[in-house]
């Protein structure tokens, strides 16, 4: 087991893309850290220079203080598992565990210790005999995660290895990839386009954009303390509400105002956040989840006056549609500030045509087109400012 180090990793291609910027992290040993962002934000680009797999344009990659820049992939001691499972279909499950152990010339002995106690700790004992091919897409996933296992690597390289599953299915491999993860210890990079697998899983989680890292924090950090606009749209599902809102002085309470609503900012926010009196005045964006509106009962009498739009009964839960009826946040600056993901997440929900999102408790008696007062936990606002997308946490 090792720590990996990045050292202003750099991926720049010949086509002048760059595709990782100054990439920073250190990961401690057994940890699990996952790569989160949508598509072409640099996180594969970043684990295949850790493996080996791609040049590195500058940069340091280190791995257990040495570093490995010029070393190839079979010498940096890691296993890299791939979404697409890549098995030998005419080998049996204990041929394709023990096919890497016979190139290297390990004896017979010790290639049985190490695959039957990966098909152990996996729950392959009993299809140690049969082909791909008579397997489910969880055991041909299990399988190749049993040929990294017995490798007894550093480290763990996973690249989207859920992807090939159903809905149903990828829970449960990841609850096992989990498990078998803390009970390996093994230091771990994964990469995931899944905002919800990223915070299921790792012990931390790299939040990145157009190559760049934009926040790399303990998953429920990520949630209550987004840094920007992008991490607020990219994690949380569904996407936060988003708003431009006029920060206001009355009476010497702090009000966000948008459209015809008005909530007031509690004095511990502006205890915590002391830098946010400086933007009465101005226009901020006001960021409200989903799951922080929809109580009938008022939390400290904030709420809001809507009509709901559509309802949509999720069994445990209910989701509420309803217009805001103030000026949303233009898609240009949107993409601007927090990237083509948060435009589309605001487009699915209709945020252009200012419609919020609330997640209420199952039995809420409100029905499609009936006027309610939703309340607002306003102690778990979010603000950012317009110009830039920054959180104003100080």
């Amino acid at each position: 087991m090792a720590t990996i180090e990045l050292d202003g990793l750099t991926k720049v291609y010949s086509d002048g893309t760059r595709a990782v910027d100054q990439l920073d992290l250190s990961i401690d040993d057994g940890e699990l850290v996952v790569f989160v962002g949508p598509s072409g934000c640099g996180k594969t680009s970043a684990l295949r220079m850790v493996a080996g797999l791609e040049d590195i344009t500058d940069g340091e990659v280190r791995v257990g203080g040495t570093v490995v820049n010029q070393l190839p992939p079979r010498a940096r001691d890691m296993a890299m598992i791939f979404q697409n499972y890549a098995l030998y279909p005419h080998m049996n499950v204990y041929d394709n565990m023990a096919f890497g152990l016979k190139m290297r010339g390990l004896d017979r002995a010790e290639i049985r210790r190490r695959v039957d106690a990966a098909a152990k700790v996996l729950g392959l004992e009993e299809v140690l005999r049969k082909r791909p091919r008579h397997l489910s897409g969880g055991q041909r996933q299990r399988v190749a995660m049993g040929r990294a296992i017995v490798r007894e690597p550093q480290a763990f390289l996973m690249d989207e290895p859920l992807s090939n599953l159903d809905a149903k299915l990828r829970v449960q491999v990841r609850a096992e990839i989990a498990r078998i993860q803390r009970d390996l210890g093994v230091t771990t990079i994964y990469v995931t386009h899944d905002q919800s697998e990223a915070v299921t899983l790792g012990d931390r989680v790299c939040v990145l954009r157009d190559g760049v890292l934009q926040q790399v924090d303990r998953p429920q950090e990520l949630y209550d303390r987004p840094a920007n606009l992008f991490v607020a749209g990219f994690i949380g599902s569904p996407a936060m509400n988003l708003v431009e809102a006029d920060l206001a002085e009355d009476g010497g309470v702090v009000v966000a105002r948008f459209g015809p609503h008005e909530l007031k900012v509690p004095p511990a926010t502006l205890a915590a956040r002391p830098t946010l009196r400086s933007y009465v005045g101005r226009n901020v964006v006001l960021g409200i989840r989903p799951e922080d509106i929809g109580h009938v009962a008022p939390v400290d009498g904030a709420a809001l006056d809507v009509t709901v739009d559509i309802r949509e009964d999720m069994g445990a839960e209910i989701f509420l549609h309803f217009s805001i009826h103030a000026h949303a946040l233009e898609a240009a600056a949107l993409k601007e500030i927090a990237g083509e993901e948060a435009v589309e997440a605001a487009e699915a929900q209709h945020a252009h045509a200012d419609t919020w999102v609330a997640r209420a408790p199952r039995g809420i008696a409100v029905r499609e087109r009936e006027r309610t007062r939703l309340g607002v936990d306003t102690a778990l606002l979010h603000f950012f400012e317009l110009e830039t997308g920054r959180a104003l946490y100080d």
